[in-house]
């Protein structure tokens, strides 16, 4: 859930909350990239730190200049609430270091690329889906998501993750 992104966001959003100064979440985004990518050297990227930045339904687009770009998605209201309705959040009990993960994704990228064309045609389409209020086809696009998000590294997941899943 972009633990470290996300505690990183609200924590520097507290210490400059605690001055008394706010912060745009483009700004605020930046500088806990910033912190991650530059000064720690995490293999991550900056989706994380983006959303919590901003919350609620917004679309990003990362350009290859390192400027983002955010966009709320606007939903129907009746959308929005079966979506609610019908999002189930599950607790593993296990924990996991996501930079091991990042860092064989990161070594194979260039192998990959037609994986994270494919992650990206899905996240379009689930943009345009959601955008128009039909929730029916973003099941299947998180599945198959899913499944490519899997090819990108060996231990996205394992066993115990992979039955809890086929569960749900």
């Amino acid at each position: 859930l972009g633990s470290s992104g996300s505690f990183t966001t609200a924590l520097l959003k507290a210490l400059y909350a605690h001055r008394r100064r706010l912060l745009h979440p483009s700004e605020l985004a930046e500088l806990a990239c910033d912190i991650e990518i530059n000064r720690l050297g995490e293999p991550v990227g900056k989706q994380d730190q983006y959303i919590a930045a901003y919350g609620g339904l917004t679309c990003f687009t990362f350009n290859p200049d390192g400027s983002v770009e955010a966009e709320p998605l606007p939903m129907p209201m009746d959308a929005l609430f079966n979506l609610e309705d019908n999002l189930l959040l599950f607790f593993t009990g296990q924990t996991r270091d996501a930079s091991h993960i990042l860092t064989e994704q990161q070594a194979h990228l260039n192998d990959r690329t037609s994986v994270l064309n494919a992650l990206r045609d899905m996240a379009n389409e689930a943009r345009r889906e959601v955008a128009a209020g039909k929730l029916d086809s973003l099941g299947r696009l998180l599945y198959e998501a899913w499944a490519l998000k899997r090819r990108l590294a060996s231990n996205t997941s394992n066993g115990t993750i992979d039955e809890m899943y086929e569960t749900a």
